[in-house]
């Protein structure tokens, strides 16, 4: 490590981190002091865009949710659902009670997923002090397994529910295309079983580390529900006050910026957050009662202005999202599941084809994902094919919030910490966000000429 690295400078500063690790995709963090003036301080997102949502165009509807749940890898079934839940909107299907509580299933299962590899595999090295997780092998060899073998398990929902682990296939439009099977459902019951022992060593351990102390409160977004603590439906709920899902277009504005390919979202002028932390703060009286214990066991307060405690409420998500699961299969596994109701089809009959005439039409909707509120939204022909498309992705949500963080964060270290450390903590402020940035990228307006 350099000498400057090293050196407390309290009027100049240069960060300029090429490719963010242990982060989904690539992102730069750029930030320069002069002479005391925070000049630029920026999060740039640099992935090439995805033309997810011009694929889309001409497409049947009954196809989008195969085409969009390659978005991300990580929130593969979250997308899946959102397409699915706009694509019913757009035609105007309701599924059955029995369909809805699989649904929540398969995206507990994913919130599970992605939690503990987020706070094992990407936030733990800073915490412990490494720059990865390859040390810790060595050092917290049992720990490590631990986790694994959490992950192991919701990986196995993905598979028993949806077919396979990333990407699912038999979650459609109206229902599921098969029945998960008895077997694998009351595998999966005892593995989530086993999984308590392993969440609650993993509170005890996360109570041991420390957080850095930084507190910049904002607007918090997310779907509420007056039912459940909301992650598959609801209303959206900022600073109090509620609105639906199908006027989101009117609550936030995106807007595009020349150094980044992802959009930044404002509400009222002003940035915000969404993902785990925000539905904590919006939500926590329908924390499941575990939940809530670790909650307080963690520190964690409803409302909590430092982002990077979003760690700690994805912990307590975790524990919520295993105690639903297990609440829903033991459900299941006494009531059994209804072949009518559920399986159809994923297409309309092939003799169908072509003289269906639908009522064109435009369906919007929104799903809680583990990194925040994720919107699809499709306008329709007569003929089910899609004329426009809108995917709105938590990470574009979040980045105008981070680079906020930032702007804070940078003047009440400058003068205090070494270059090196600033570096650090400005890392960690945006692992603490759990980006996913290669969903979040966007065709920027290009004219030819």
């Amino acid at each position: 490590m350099t000498k400057s690295l090293n050196k407390i400078d309290s009027q100049n500063l240069k960060v300029d981190v090429h490719y963010l690790t242990r982060v989904e995709g690539h992102g730069n963090i750029v930030v320069d002091v002069k002479e005391g003036k925070l000049v630029k301080c920026e999060f740039q997102v640099i992935e090439s865009a995805r033309f997810f949502e011009s694929m889309l165009v001409g497409r049947s509807i009954w196809e989008a949710q195969h085409l969009t749940s390659r978005i991300c890898g990580i929130c593969a079934c979250g997308h899946s659902l959102a397409s699915i839940k706009a694509g019913e909107d757009a035609l105007g299907i309701k599924p059955s009670d029995e369909v809805i509580m699989l649904r929540k299933l398969l995206l507990y299962s994913e919130m599970l997923d992605s939690h503990i590899l987020h706070i094992y595999i990407l936030v733990a090295p800073d915490l412990l002090g490494v720059k990865s997780i390859v040390p810790l092998i060595k050092t917290h060899r049992p720990v490590i397994e631990m986790a694994l073998r959490m992950k192991r398990m919701s990986d196995y929902g993905g598979e028993v529910l949806a077919g396979r682990h990333i990407h699912p296939i038999s979650y459609v439009i109206g229902g599921l295309t098969q029945l998960p099977s008895r077997e694998g459902l009351e595998k999966l019951y005892n593995l989530m079983l086993e999984s308590r022992k392993d969440g609650e060593e993993t509170v005890k351990i996360i109570k041991t580390l420390k957080f850095p102390d930084f507190q910049r409160p904002t607007q918090y977004m997310s779907l509420t529900s007056d039912d459940e603590y909301a992650m598959y439906d609801g209303d959206l709920i900022v600073n109090g006050k509620k609105s639906k899902v199908a006027d989101y277009r009117k609550l936030f504005i995106e807007s595009v910026v020349d150094y980044s390919k992802a959009k930044i979202s404002k509400i009222n002028g002003s940035s915000y957050a969404v993902g785990a932390l925000s539905r904590f703060n919006n939500n926590f009286s329908k924390l499941h009662k575990k939940a809530k214990a670790v909650a307080a066991e963690l520190g964690l307060k409803a409302p909590s202005h430092n982002p990077y405690l979003n760690t700690a409420a994805q912990l307590v998500e975790w524990v919520h999202c295993l105690e639903e699961s297990i609440t829903i299969l033991e459900k299941i596994l006494k009531d059994g599941l209804k072949e009518e109701g559920i399986v159809v089809s994923s297409w309309p009959k092939r003799s169908q084809v072509g003289k269906i005439k639908y009522k064109p039409n435009t369906g919007s909707a929104c799903v809680e994902v583990p990194r925040g509120s994720l919107f699809h939204e499709y306008t329709i022909n007569d003929s089910a094919h899609i004329t426009a498309a809108n995917c709105v992705i938590p990470t574009n949500q979040n980045m105008g919030n981070l680079e906020d963080d930032m702007r804070k964060l940078v003047p009440e270290l400058l003068g205090k910490k070494t270059q090196s450390e600033i570096t650090l903590e400005l890392e960690m402020l945006a692992r603490s966000y759990d980006p996913c940035i290669s969903c979040a990228t966007h065709l920027l307006d290009v004219s030819f000429v």
